[in-house]
């Protein structure tokens, strides 16, 4: 089966939902999964269900916590160029149907990791791997390469009413 690559981008809510609603479709085909996230370092309640339900998903996180409201530190960065480079190398070995590179497109806009690797990871991807790319900002040359684009878009949302992340919802 030819493999194809995803785009989840946008500011709405769901990005990185979809994505693993899409890991846990391809475990169910017994597909082999592998989600790598960047920019996040803990732990979310989707890692703990895989780790515990989902034999054939392997979940790597390459961030040290969140530093979203501040500049990423060399260490943002360091661990980003490290996780990008781990990732190229397992989708260059071609052992997993499905790679999903969580919240890359928050590293790219960040310039963790450079998009021209990232667009020459994707040319240069096995046939067979469906590989999806997450996370707000997607630059127009990776939607250009993309084969599947979706934008999440914010219509409403209770965060505006001063509602916080609720476990199980939005963690």
């Amino acid at each position: 089966m030819k493999g194809f690559v995803h785009v989840y981008t946008g500011n709405g809510k769901g990005k990185t939902t979809a994505a693993f609603g899409l890991a846990l479709r391809a475990e169910g085909a017994g597909m082999k999964v592998f989600i790598g996230q960047f920019v996040k370092g803990k732990l979310y309640n989707e890692n703990i269900a895989v780790a515990q339900y989902l034999k054939n998903v392997t979940v790597k996180q390459y961030g040290l916590g969140c530093f979203i409201v501040n500049s990423p530190t060399k260490d943002d960065i360091k661990a980003a160029e490290q996780g990008f480079t781990e990732m190229r190398k397992i989708i260059q070995n071609g052992k997993f149907d499905l790679v999903i590179m969580d919240e890359v497109n928050i590293a790219l806009y960040y310039s963790l990791i450079d998009i021209d690797e990232l667009i020459k990871v994707i040319q240069n991807k096995p046939d067979h791997i469906e590989l999806v790319l997450t996370g707000r900002y997607a630059p127009a040359e990776i939607i250009e390469v993309a084969d599947l684009v979706t934008e999440m878009k914010e219509v409403k949302h209770y965060y505006q009413n001063g509602i916080e992340a609720r476990e199980g919802i939005e963690y």
